[in-house]
């Protein structure tokens, strides 16, 4: 009884040894992921939470076919100009495209759109039609946005 008795409790304490040393790894890996997840979450919150910016005119010259969107971003969070979605009476305008340009204070060269800078977005050659009243929706990555209705222009 004694040998066979040893054995026995030595192959369950070596196979709780192994069962432990799996688990113990998996469980901290999995709490990390969801540690890093929790703290992602937070982190686009607090940019959510200081992202502000007002759409100050939205524009369009019927003799030139082109719109004209302002917008002033008020809050702390600098923005990427090319990474804003501009919807043009529901419907998409790529603002990084052939058709649309950006400038940030009148700046063409930069991206980089910070507090108190005003953004510009040109849009030439639509295939929506643009009239007094129609709205324009700019929408920047964090997913804030804002609207603004479009005035006519005389020439």
């Amino acid at each position: 009884m004694g040998v066979s008795v040893s054995a026995s409790t030595a192959i369950i304490v070596a196979g709780l040894f192994f069962a432990f040393t799996t688990f113990y790894p998996v469980a901290a890996n999995g709490f990390d992921r969801v540690s890093d997840a929790q703290h992602g979450m937070n982190d686009r919150a607090l940019e959510r939470q200081n992202t502000a910016f007002a759409v100050s005119n939205a524009t369009y010259d019927g003799t030139d076919e082109t719109l004209t969107v302002n917008a002033t971003n008020d809050g702390s969070v600098g923005l990427v100009a090319g990474d804003a979605t501009l919807l043009v009476d529901n419907e998409y305008v790529d603002v990084g495209g052939p058709n649309a340009t950006t400038s940030v204070d009148g700046d063409g060269d930069t991206e980089l759109w910070l507090e108190g800078e005003t953004l510009t977005v040109t849009v030439a050659q639509t295939d929506t039609t643009i009239e007094d009243g129609t709205r324009v929706v700019l929408v920047v990555e964090s997913g804030i946005r804002d609207t603004a209705t479009v005035t006519e222009v005389d020439a």
